[in-house]
């Protein structure tokens, strides 16, 4: 499992659609990134807490912190991740990834057998990346709940 120290992985994610690949190793290459992962978009968990909580935060986490860019992940494609970014006004603050097979929760190994919710998917977690180095990382130790990845836990170790 990814640990504080790592490098993160470099593997493509989508934005909007497939033809938009945004490169995770690029993309936190000089630079300090907040990811969080989530188990699934437009799932009540995610909807009613952990995305607003980011979105809301996105301004003092970025003033306060230091942080360039704040990063939703999921194991869903890139329309459905979109729609949902869309939905909760995330356009600016929080960019809106997608994992459609599933590929950096495993480089991380922080994927999670959810048969309800079709299939393998992430757990949640959050992880602050600081040119490409993992500084911080908050996995909720059930996989779902809402506690430790929360935004506003973020830089509180």
């Amino acid at each position: 499992m990814v640990k504080v120290g790592d490098k993160v992985p470099s593997v493509d994610l989508f934005e909007d659609s497939p033809a938009n690949k945004i490169n995770t190793g690029e993309l936190t290459t000089g630079k300090k990134v907040i990811f969080f992962g989530v188990p699934g978009a437009f799932t009540p968990g995610c909807s009613k807490t952990h995305l607003p909580g980011y979105i809301s935060g996105a301004d003092s986490l970025k003033a306060e912190q230091g942080v360039d860019e704040i990063v939703c992940v999921s194991v869903n494609d890139p329309f459905v991740m979109s729609a949902w970014g869309k939905e909760h006004g995330a356009a600016g603050k929080v960019r809106m990834l997608a994992d459609p097979a599933g590929l950096f929760a495993s480089a991380l190994d922080v994927n999670i057998d959810l048969p309800p919710l079709g299939g393998v998917r992430s757990k949640r977690y959050s992880m602050v990346v600081e040119n490409g180095e993992v500084k911080e990382l908050n996995i909720e130790p059930d996989g779902t709940g809402l506690s430790c990845s929360l935004a506003n836990n973020i830089g509180k170790k």
